[in-house]
């Protein structure tokens, strides 16, 4: 991991949501009317009238991403600026043990999300919005979503966060001899089959969140290559499905008289650039119930979360590596060899432009952390004081980086739900402290925030030591890093390697799924994903770099020693409290 990044790469910036420059003093008015600057505001204005014209000639493309708990859409200008945003919170339900999202929570939070994008255009720019240059979809990878010949889903959606296919993983990853973790659709699909589910028999389709949505609109039944690899193992050399694992698949379940074989039921495979459909006048009904979107815009293929975290920092090429640090939690590295072996801890899937990339998903992150600040937030609330909200994490994530190396003694575990990099199928968030301990804020906050980070560390110890991978850079996106530093230096210390985020760090997801509807927009005949974001999107664009300080480091490594032999304490956890 060596040298780390350039040092073009560790200057600050502030490119994709704004940064304009300061004008001389003597563009400041002093009439009483405004304290902005004249030529700030001039150029400001121009800003938003060449906005409000790229929006009225329907040259905006929008990107929408399905989080865990946010929906987010940016729309983008011809310079691929975001220039209009919309959101909408939801959550996922544990419903008879299975993580789940209803099909009307899905529609209710597309429709209020692009609701919300387009009470953004009218506020901004006084307009309506009504035509799209180009649209794509992305979503939380893996999970499950089985169709009948009618197009009725069979079962509740199974999402990733689902911990329930150890016996289909089991039987699938020596059958292949290609890990495949609990999460993805396949180990869903042949769970299903060992548990003799009813359901199977009528299958006719079944894809991601992503894929779902694309279809409903478009009509077409295909996923990005990123996203597909999250389903079943891709071939790179042929950007498709592993045709010698499929064939494999089909004679496992030979003798269960299925009217299906498993490429009769799984979506095609497109890469990154390819056209993927349009929106279908239905479609258009479904984003937009008020019946002001037209049809017809071109639509890119749906990718995964993972995918869009790629493009939005500048990770696809060899050697690459990025962050995404929220709900979960998981690395990325474009690796420029197979690994030596099989490891349950890390998956092999691909960029949206089918390359092989090494990837270490952990399934739990902020969660607790955001549950105990909640707590803090409570606490204050008891003495009349309400903080504002990126004010207190602010406040106790800085507090963290006084804190000792090894957090003094105390141990924290996240788990909301199953981890299956340390072997567990469910979860239970734990503190644990030795009566000695030094049982301080600092301490608290830095135990937890190493316990978001701590599975990934594991994981990503067994790519970058053991098997030698090579990175030069690696980018960390998402809220964990929105806090200035905190997120960045610890990561820095886990990895054991420099980490550099954009100012795009928390919003990248939605606004990397509108460049690859760009991407497939307006690329030059054999331009590759990767030439396209270098030259188009990055060019001169860089971050805020943190190296690893060699204390920290060394008080991580004591600290996950500590947790790897205390994990036998969250599984008593699991097994006593029901």
């Amino acid at each position: 991991m060596g040298n780390g990044l350039s040092d073009t790469g560790r200057k600050q910036i502030s490119v994709l949501w704004g940064g304009e420059g300061k004008p001389a003093a003597a563009d400041v008015r002093t009439d009483g009317f405004s304290a902005w600057p004249a030529a700030s505001r001039n150029k400001e204005n121009r800003r938003v009238n060449m906005s409000k014209e790229t929006i009225l000639s329907g040259k905006a493309v929008l990107g929408i991403e399905f989080g865990s708990t946010r929906i987010k859409a940016v729309l983008v200008d011809e310079t691929h600026q975001p220039v209009a945003m919309g959101t909408y919170d939801w959550e996922n339900r544990l419903e008879n043990n299975i993580w789940t999202y209803s099909l009307e929570d899905i529609w209710k939070g597309l429709q209020g999300c692009y609701r919300s994008l387009k009470e953004n255009v009218r506020s901004k720019y006084g307009v309506s919005l009504t035509r799209l240059g180009a649209l794509g979809f992305s979503g939380m990878m893996h999970g499950y979503m089985p169709f009948d010949e009618s197009g009725e889903l069979l079962v509740p959606f199974r999402t990733w966060r689902n911990t329930m296919t150890a016996g289909a993983c089991g039987k699938l990853t020596p059958v292949f001899n290609f890990n495949i973790p609990q999460r993805w659709s396949i180990a869903h699909l042949y769970q299903a089959i060992l548990n003799g589910e009813e359901h199977v028999k009528n299958i006719a389709y079944f894809t991601t969140l992503a894929g779902y949505i694309h279809w409903k609109l478009s009509g077409e039944k295909v996923l990005g290559v990123g996203e597909a690899s999250g389903m079943f193992p891709i071939d790179s050399g042929i950007c498709d499905f592993d045709e010698k694992m499929v064939a494999q698949f089909d004679d496992l379940t030979a003798d269960c008289g299925f009217g299906w074989k498993l490429r009769d039921i799984l979506p095609k495979v497109l890469p990154a650039g390819a056209a993927a459909g349009t929106l279908t006048a239905e479609g258009a009904r479904l984003l937009d119930p008020d019946g002001e979107l037209e049809a017809g815009v071109p639509m890119c293929p749906p990718e995964g979360d993972a995918g869009t975290g790629m493009v939005a920092t500048n990770s696809v090429k060899v050697r690459t590596g990025n962050i995404s640090a929220g709900t979960s939690i998981f690395s990325m590295v474009v690796t420029e060899h197979a690994l030596s072996r099989v490891h349950e801890e890390i998956d092999m899937v691909t960029t949206p432009d089918g390359y092989p990339v090494a990837m270490v998903h952990c399934n739990n992150c902020t969660s607790d952390l955001n549950a105990w600040v909640g707590l803090f937030e409570e606490f204050a609330g008891k003495f009349g004081v309400k903080p504002d909200k990126n004010e207190l994490y602010g406040t106790l994530y800085r507090e963290a980086l006084t804190a000792e190396p090894d957090c003094g003694g105390l141990m924290a575990y996240n788990y909301y739900s199953g981890e299956p990099v340390t072997g567990l199928n469910a979860g239970r968030p734990m503190f644990v402290r030795t009566p000695d301990a030094r049982f301080s804020l600092a301490n608290f906050m830095r135990s937890h925030l190493y316990s978001a980070m701590a599975a990934l560390k594991i994981g990503n110890d067994i790519l970058l030591k053991e098997e030698q991978v090579k990175v030069d850079s690696l980018m960390g996106h998402g809220g964990l890093f929105k806090t200035p530093v905190v997120g960045q230096q610890l990561m820095a210390a886990a990895m054991n390697a420099p980490v550099t985020v954009m100012d795009t760090a928390s919003e990248g997801g939605a606004w990397g799924m509108a460049v690859l509807a760009c991407f497939m927009a307006e690329k030059a005949a054999k331009e590759t994903l990767p030439d396209y974001l270098s030259d188009r999107i990055f060019a001169g664009q860089s971050g805020t770099t943190i190296e690893p300080k060699a204390e920290d480091v060394a008080g991580f490594d004591a600290f996950i020693e500590k947790y790897k032999a205390t994990l036998p304490a969250e599984k008593a956890a699991v097994e006593g409290l029901n």
